[in-house]
Formats: C-alpha cells, structure tokens, sequence
C-alpha cells in the first residue's frame, strides 16, 4: 500500500522516539484542499495518532502505518521518502495516482 524509504523511516523512528505516548503509530493522510496558487485538489498530512476502528494497517521498515479508508486509495502504491526540497529537508510522498503535483510537494490532483 505505501512504501518507505530507508531515510524516511530514519527520520520517523527519530522523531517517534521523542513522543510522549510511545504507542502512537504514523499515520498517513490525505485532506481536501490543495495550496494557495496551484490547481490541486488535496494535500499530504502526516502526523503520530492512536489506531481508530476503520483503520487500515500497513507496514514498511518495521514501521507500522495508519491509514484512514478514504486517503488509502489515494495513496495505493506511494513511496515516502526523506530528503532535500526547495523548502529544506522534508518529507517527500511520490504518488503514482497524482496526476498533477504543486511545487511544495504536499498538493496534488
């Protein structure tokens, strides 16, 4: 379903290892509404959550990873990767669904 990079899961077993609730896990999101001055629908959100019921669970470099139904299919097959942007070192999703990507790498369409 998504896949990580070896400096992806680099920089999320570091930055997992600084929380507070040890339990969290990644989650994987995909909201409506794109950037201000591109023609994008949704935007890319990551954040540290507990599992809720609908739910589904993948695993990539022994991470495990939470995906809400409705931004997993529009995630299927996404690479996350670490590293250099124009706006510093960032997450980066490579989405094989995005027809059309903005520059800040977070909205697609």
């Amino acid at each position: 379903m998504i896949t990580l990079t070896n400096e992806a899961a680099r920089k999320i077993h570091e930055l997992h290892e600084k929380l507070t609730e040890p339990d969290s896990l990644l989650r994987v999101f995909v909201e409506d509404g794109g950037c201000q001055g591109c023609n994008s629908h949704y935007h890319y959100g990551m954040s540290f959550d507990i599992r809720k019921p609908d739910d589904l669970e993948a695993t990539s470099q022994d991470i495990r990873i939470l995906i809400d139904p409705q931004s997993a299919e529009l995630l299927q097959g996404s690479v996350i990767d670490f590293g250099e942007t124009s706006n510093g070192d960032n997450f980066i999703i490579n989405n094989p669904n995005a027809k059309n990507t903005c520059g800040c790498g977070r909205s697609f369409s």
